[in-house]
Order: C-alpha cells, then structure tokens, then sequence
C-alpha cells in the first residue's frame, strides 16, 4: 500500500502544478485589462485593407495590412511620465513572437511606419512616442527631468512589459521569443535594451546606433562652429561634388575594384589640402578655411584642453551623395540650415542647459561636454560594453552601419564593438562560455556606400528599408530573417547580401556580400563585380 501511494505522488504532482492555459480575451475586452501603472485608452478590432503610416507631416502611401487588434494606451510610471504606446496583434495566423520597433530623432510619435513589416510577417508588435510629442526638438525636455528618462530609456522598456500583458491576455499564451529592431535612435534604443534590460529582447538589430548621444550631438556643434564661425570657412554645397570626385580619384581603387565605391573608407588618407585653389575661388577647388574646415569634419571634435577625441570624424567618399552632407552637414545658407544643427541646438538648449535662446557659438568642448554628460548623457547614453547579461541570456545582436552615414558616423560603431570585444575579454562570465569570440554573439556589418539607415549608393538594400529585401525574404539577403536563423536555429550570419544599383550608373543593378566586421568583401578577380558571387569575406 505505501508503494501505491509513493507511486502515487508524481501523478498527483503533475496534476496540480500543471500549467493553465489563460483564458482568451476578444480584442474589445482588452480595454477593461488592469495594467500596472497604465491604462488602455483604446482596443478596436481592423478588418484587413489599406493603412497610411504618418510620416513626416503626411501620410505614406496606403499599404495593405491583415486583419489586427489595435490597441492603444498610456504608461504613468511617474508622476511626471506620459508615454503612449500602441501594440498590434495579429487577428490570425500570429507567428507566436513579439517584435517591437524603434524610433527616429528626438521620437514624439508611435513609429508606426516600422511596425508594418513585423506584422505583415505574422508578429504581434509595438511602439511606442518615448513620452512626449513633438518634432525635431527637446522643448519637452525643459523642467521635465522624468520625461528625458521617459525618452532615454524608460519608455521602451515600458512599452514592452505593457505589451506582454496584452499578448498573453489576447492568445492565452506568452509570445515564444521577443525581438527589436531599430535605427539611429532606434539603434541608440536597442543597444540600450541589450545594456540596461538584457531579458526583454532575445533577439536585436540595432542600425546606426546614436547611442553615444552625448558625444554625437557635441559633434554635430564641431561641424556647425567649423562651418559658421568664420564666414570664410563656410564650404558651399556646389563644391562636394568635386570633393567626392578628388577622394574618389585616390580611394576608389583601394579595394582592387574602381566602382565608385569605397569599401572601407579608413584606409583612405585624402588631405584636403590637394584642393587648394590655384586662381581665384570656383567651384572645383577649396580656399584654406575651406579646406581646414572640411579636414576638421573628417576629424571629428576634440577636447579644448586636452586634445583628445570626443567623437569620430566622417569617412570620406560619399559627400556629393542627394541627401548626404548638403541636407546633414553642410548649411544650406551662411545662416546655416544643416539638419545636424537642428539637433545639436536642441539638444544642449533645451536638454543640457534648458534655455531656448542658447547659441551654439557659446559651446566650450571641455566643461560643456563634461556638463553634458554628468546631467544627459547617463540617461541617453547607451555606451556600456557589459553585454554579459544578455549573451548569458541567449541572446543575438546584428548591428550596421552604412559607411556613407552622414548623420552617425560608422567609426562610432566599431568603437563600440571593439569597446565590447575587450570588455568581454578582460571579464570572464561563468554564465556563458566566455572563451567563444564575440562574434558568437554579436556582429557588425559594415556597408559601403550606404548613408543613414539606408539609401546612398551601392549595397544598400537587405530588409533594413522597413520591408524585406525580396518578395520572399531570405536569411542570406534578409537582416530580419538572418537573425531569426541565428536564434531559432543557431546559424549565424556569414554575410547578407547587400542589393541596389550600380554607383556610377543608377540604372543597372548590383549586389555585394556585407561582412562581418572585422572582414570585408574582396572581389575574386574575376567575373562581373557587379554580382555578390565573385566576392568573399575576408580578413584584410
């Protein structure tokens, strides 16, 4: 009888600590979800049919969209916070994953351009304003202490808890894994989740991380006070493109291909001063504030005092490119109009000093930095090379970068990288084989030619445009589906294979491998350089 009852007990066990599945809640129920610190303002169930995402001051052109439960709703984790959020769960054939979304710029609306992708795809996904609303600048930011919290981290992290509920309350189940995907500052968000919240997410693709936000935006200053200072130094736009010819005419061939294309910049040394104007000024040829000026860009800003670097110079090789350095760097009029500047002011205006009427000639890089980075830059910042928890974790990072960026310099992005390789090397984790490279967890692709999340010349298109690469998406030409094969499966990516059209000639097409750093693709010599097959990644 005693070993019936023993034989018993795993049954009777099993009975009682099985799991439950949670009851399913139609879309409408949702509104009346108790959520801790949050209310839903909204939950509504949208038949499949067109959808504009906002953009800009517009809408996107209509996009068609399955069948989803919309809701919206409001996190008060402080007296002071106010971040909406919106989560969108597909009404059927939801993969069982969860996939949030980043923001651009200062944020001040749900990036709901970026969540089409997710859903299309089968995810439940989400997004959130970072706490405020607004456009390019930080007036929210003025007396309001929690809300540049709200937007520098907390909000994000908010935005995921909130939607977890949902899910589970929605399906009755967790979501299976959780992914995010972000650029510029979504980048800078994503690296922050992989530092500061190293569960949220397994899987993350951070591009062009401004998560030295600090720095960048002191940057951005440099480039400004080099360019208006002094009238002289002012370079007017008609004069990149013969900028971007001279570089052209000594790095092009570099990497053994003269395409048009500078496969890593850093090994080009293009001295500004082979512009000097001969004559009298012209448009193809620099004076000698001119030409100091444009090495100071490329320099990057340095301490006043000390001399040394606060944040990477711009690479060389793409400044005549639409949409490059005439929109971000170079002001449009001696009154200035850069898009960087619009960012640098509000920036220390508004969030470091608070004060509107802050001129830009007045920043000092030596104590208004380090001002800077005691009162913003721990909140903004996302620097920290202790990836240690989220490798522990299981989790998986791609980051890229275009070497063409005009807003995020990519030397920032290796930076960080090797930051993160040596971190990890000096400091063994007994949760994780700490033995295996960084690449085991981590990668970086490089890619020439591209500018600022995506567009520019060469390579640029591999699912990081808000759609994916292909019509049927593939892990080898697709950044969403590579990451999901090195989660799902444990295949990391040996490249993904860049497309786009010929630089020299826009209307033929091309493709090229995009390496893991440290590699870069090396043309075989043979065949037509325009096609990804005739290239490998190698170590330089």
């Amino acid at each position: 009888m005693p070993n019936l009852l023993i034989a018993a007990v795993p049954a009777l066990m099993t009975v009682t600590f099985a799991p439950v599945l949670l009851a399913q809640r139609p879309c409408e129920g949702l509104s009346d979800l108790k959520l801790p610190h949050a209310t839903i303002t909204s939950s509504a169930l949208v038949a499949e049919g067109p959808f504009s995402a906002p953009v800009g001051r517009g809408n996107a052109s209509p996009v068609s969209l399955p069948a989803r439960c919309v809701v919206k709703g409001i996190a008060r984790p402080t007296s002071d916070s106010e971040i909406h959020f919106e989560v969108w769960l597909p009404a059927d054939g939801w993969n069982g994953k969860y996939q949030q979304v980043g923001n651009g710029g200062w944020a001040g609306a749900i990036p709901a351009a970026g969540m089409i992708e997710p859903l299309r795809r089968g995810y439940a996904t989400a997004g959130t304003d970072d706490g405020h609303s607004g456009g390019l600048g930080a007036n929210w930011a003025i007396g309001h202490p929690e809300k540049l919290i709200d937007f520098g981290y907390r909000a994000v992290h908010e935005t995921n808890l909130q939607a977890q509920v949902l899910i589970r309350a929605f399906y009755g189940k967790d979501a299976s894994l959780n992914y995010f995907a972000g650029c510029s500052d979504g980048g800078r968000e994503a690296l922050m989740e992989a530092q500061r919240y190293p569960e949220d997410f397994t899987g993350i693709i951070a591009g062009a991380p401004a998560n030295f936000w600090s720095h960048l935006f002191a940057g951005f200053l440099w480039n400004e006070q080099t360019l208006l200072k002094d009238p002289a130094s002012r370079i007017p736009p008609a004069k990149l493109p013969a900028i971007q010819k001279a570089v052209l005419a000594q790095c092009d061939a570099l990497d053994g291909v003269k395409d048009g294309l500078i496969e890593d910049p850093r090994a080009c040394h293009f001295n500004p001063r082979e512009l000097l104007c001969k004559g009298s000024d012209a448009e193809d040829c620099l004076t000698a504030p001119q030409a100091e000026a444009l090495a100071k860009i490329y320099a990057g800003p340095t301490n006043s005092r000390t001399g040394a670097r606060i944040f990477p110079g711009y690479p060389p090789g793409t400044e005549s490119v639409p949409g490059a350095w005439a929109a971000w760097i170079i002001p449009s009029s001696p009154q200035g109009g850069a898009v960087q500047s619009v960012f640098g002011n509000s920036y220390f205006g508004q969030a470091v000093f608070e004060k509107p009427e802050w001129d830009f000639r007045t920043l000092n890089f030596d104590s208004d930095v380090d001002l800077s980075d005691q009162k913003a830059g721990s909140i903004l910042d996302s620097t920290s090379p202790d990836l240690r928890t989220f490798r522990a974790h299981g989790g998986k990072l791609i980051q890229y970068h275009g070497w063409g960026d005009p807003a995020i310099s990519p030397l920032n992005s290796i930076e960080y990288y090797e930051n993160v390789r040596s971190f990890l090397g000096k400091y063994p984790d007994p949760r994780s084989d700490s033995s295996k490279p960084v690449q085991d967890f981590y990668r970086l692709f490089l890619v020439p030619g591209m500018g600022h999340c995506a567009g520019g010349l060469g390579p640029n298109d591999f699912g990081n445009v808000g759609g994916p690469a292909t019509s049927s998406p593939d892990p080898d030409h697709d950044v969403l589906s590579a990451l999901e094969r090195w989660v799902e499966k444990g295949v990391p990516p040996a490249h993904i294979i860049g497309s786009g059209t010929v630089a020299s000639d826009p209307a033929r097409k091309m493709t090229r491998p995009l390496c893991p750093y440290p590699q870069m693709a090396r043309y075989s010599g043979s065949g037509s350089t325009e096609d990804a097959a005739n290239f490998s990644c190698v170590v330089p």
